[in-house]
């Protein structure tokens, strides 16, 4: 289809990349990836013609139609959306256009002839169902029927560029070019489009993020990095293995090359100056010298670092949320939510869009007011937020980079704080950027250096992945990772929750359910992923039609149905609880009686032994809280109990 021949791309004296040939095949996804700068917009633009390559040829069949996404809206803003959908379509949109304009100047003269024509190229080009095509296809991408007829200008930023996918979509041509498609897209939308990827049967290059997107879009993938495009076959998660197993690959050669090269040496060294051995240490040093080792170029990939610790850590409950209540006009985000959060917590809240997820961490900061109920924070808790609008951090500031992170950073000297900076890729000029001249990534890698001074020891994270690259995702999940301290968080990226998680949130209309666990363990326990399941978005139309036809409560069955909904997470969290004292004692036992056997500290190794004990010390630690959450339930449920008796 596509056919690139020996391309090469400069700008002075870098070079992106240099003698690259590959073919994009029909039927083939192709996600293409490298670190941020290293040449992927560049290279969809001279796929596309709009920039030219230093070198090389690509070959674009003449009636092969791309389908570009395009960022700006600014010239649809008066038209509606439904035709903003349908003009990706030029051949067709023009056409149904003349259609138009030739039964309009009927009255005065039909150009019958020309009618047909148009008639013709219409049908084929099964015009006539098309606008019912970019109705559905808006719809998927989250914007409802009933707005199809309105203005452009009537929607958010984020919805118009949805809209804009839309037109790219529904145009349906030969090959997609799509630069960061799941921008601004909800997780059903994001969803939505990794069905209709996989079902479309042209050429597809994307860029993207999202790890599980590429995973479950991509067939192969095109990497961008050490100045050249390598093509791997396979989704994301097998490029990574193979990308990493060619450079062991190779690394290991010139391992093996330099081991020779060491042995011909030492031969040389040892018998040169005896006559028996002179020819054979010459023809030694001839073989050392045929010996060329290629250095392996160096990875265009940079990975920041991000470093969390905290100052002194919280009382055992980090967090008490109670009764918590919130609604914005007649939507009703929260209600009745109650939440009890221990340090060391790694707490995912997850649940549909606009189910009141971010909200209920803005009320927990203090950013936003509810309604009804309360926040508490344990006993020297020292909170550190990430909110999903980054210029929140930024308002009021018109410093540098370097300027705004020192001011946090009280007492250090200017080689600390830019050694600060050079972990998250801030060196060099870049410290004097303007904070309003800073791309998402780097103001997001910039607030969490700033949030790393303050070392606080509990984290709460709005959607913290939404404007990093891959790279900076990998970076920060190890850097979480690492945290001792209490980690909440929100976040629509699978692979991040499932990295990170230790305990799931999950709020739906129905109620809240609350699990001690991994993230793969709940999904294994309950069997629905409203982060990557069909039934997501089945259950968010289901709960939209209940909020509909419900009707009024009155003040006494919303108590009513507030004490069961609590009464329900009070007896799931004790039976989770439970299970995590009777693991731990049943463990404890276990190394008790092994230090009970004859001879056992006579014939275990020091570090096992080792190992034993701290194990047993920290499961010793970790009951005692445990404990006495157990305790606080049986309590609250006994009183909750004696309440509806009474």
């Amino acid at each position: 289809m596509i056919t690139v021949t020996d391309l090469a791309k400069s700008y002075g004296s870098q070079t992106l990349f240099d003698g690259v040939s590959f073919q994009l095949n029909p039927g083939c996804r192709y996600g293409l990836v490298g670190a941020n700068g290293s040449g992927k917009s560049t290279l969809l633009r001279i796929l596309t013609g709009v920039e030219e390559a230093s070198s090389g040829a690509v070959s674009v069949p003449k009636r092969l139609r791309l389908g570009v996404l395009d960022q700006d809206h600014f010239g649809f803003e008066d038209t509606p959306i439904l035709d903003v959908a349908m003009k990706g379509h030029q051949e067709l949109w023009s056409a149904l256009a003349e259609k138009e304009r030739i039964l309009e100047a009927s009255a005065d003269h039909f150009d019958g002839e020309r009618y047909a024509e148009v008639e013709d190229l219409i049908v084929s080009l099964d015009g006539y169902s098309f606008e019912a095509r970019a109705g559905e296809i808006l719809e998927g991408l989250g914007i409802p029927s009933a707005v199809h007829r309105l203005p452009l200008s009537t929607l958010s930023g984020g919805f118009k560029l949805r809209v804009l996918l839309a037109q790219v979509l529904a145009a349906d041509p030969g090959c997609l070019l799509l630069d960061e498609p799941t921008n601004h897209l909800d997780i059903l939308s994001i969803r939505w489009l990794e069905k209709f990827l996989a079902a479309y049967k042209g050429c597809a290059v994307v860029i993207s993020h999202d790890h599980r997107f590429l995973d479950n879009v991509c067939t192969h993938i095109l990497d961008i990095d050490y100045q050249t495009i390598t093509l791997y076959t396979g989704n994301y998660s097998a490029f990574t293995v193979a990308k990493r197993e060619n450079r062991d690959r190779k690394e290991g050669e010139i391992a093996r090359q330099e081991k020779k090269i060491a042995a011909h040496k030492a031969f040389a060294d040892r018998f040169r100056a005896k006559a028996t051995k002179a020819r054979q240490a010459q023809s030694k040093l001839k073989q050392m010298d045929r010996i060329v080792i290629e250095p392996l170029p160096r990875s265009s990939r940079r990975y920041p670092v991000f470093r969390f610790s905290q100052a002194r850590p919280s009382g055992k409950e980090a967090l008490r949320v109670e009764g918590l209540a919130k609604a914005y006009g007649e939507n009703q985000v929260l209600d009745g939510v109650n939440l009890r959060v221990r340090r060391g917590d790694r707490l995912a809240i997850i649940g549909p869009n606009g189910i009141g997820k971010s909200t209920l961490l803005k009320i927990a900061v203090g950013e936003v007011q509810a309604d009804a109920g309360s926040v508490q924070w344990g006993h020297e808790a020292r909170t550190g937020y990430f909110a999903q609008d980054l210029r929140q951090a930024f308002a009021g500031h018109d410093a540098t980079v370097e300027a705004w992170l020192a001011a946090a950073c009280l007492g250090e000297n200017t080689g600390t704080i830019r050694g600060r900076l050079g972990r998250v890729l801030f060196s060099g000029d870049e410290v004097e950027k303007k904070l309003a001249s800073l791309s998402g990534g780097e103001a997001a890698r910039l607030i969490f250096a700033r949030l790393a001074v303050k070392e606080p020891n509990v984290l709460v994270l709005d959607e913290p992945t939404n404007h990093l690259d891959i790279e900076a995702i990998e970076a920060l999940v190890a850097g979480l990772e690492a945290f001792d301290g209490t980690l909440i968080f929100v976040s629509h990226d699978r692979w991040f929750v499932s990295r990170l998680a230790t305990r799931v949130f999950e709020i739906t209309a129905d109620g809240i359910t609350d699990y001690l666990g991994t993230y793969d363990e709940y999904l294994a326990s309950c069997g629905d992923d409203h982060l990557d399941a069909e039934t997501a978005a089945l259950r968010a139309r289901q709960e939209k039609r209940s909020r509909r036809t419900r009707g009024p409560k009155s003040p006494a069955d919303t108590a009513r149905d507030a004490d069961g909904r609590r009464r329900k997470d009070l007896e799931l969290r004790r039976d989770v609880v439970t299970a995590a004292i009777e693991k731990a004692e049943a463990r404890i036992e276990e190394i008790d009686t092994a230090y009970c056997a004859p001879g056992f500290f006579e014939e275990t190794p020091d570090a096992t032994l080792r190992s034993m004990k701290q194990e047993r010390e920290k499961l010793s630690t970790e009951l005692e809280p445990l404990m006495a959450e157990w305790e606080e339930i049986e309590a609250e449920l006994e009183n909750s109990e004696l309440g509806i008796r009474n």
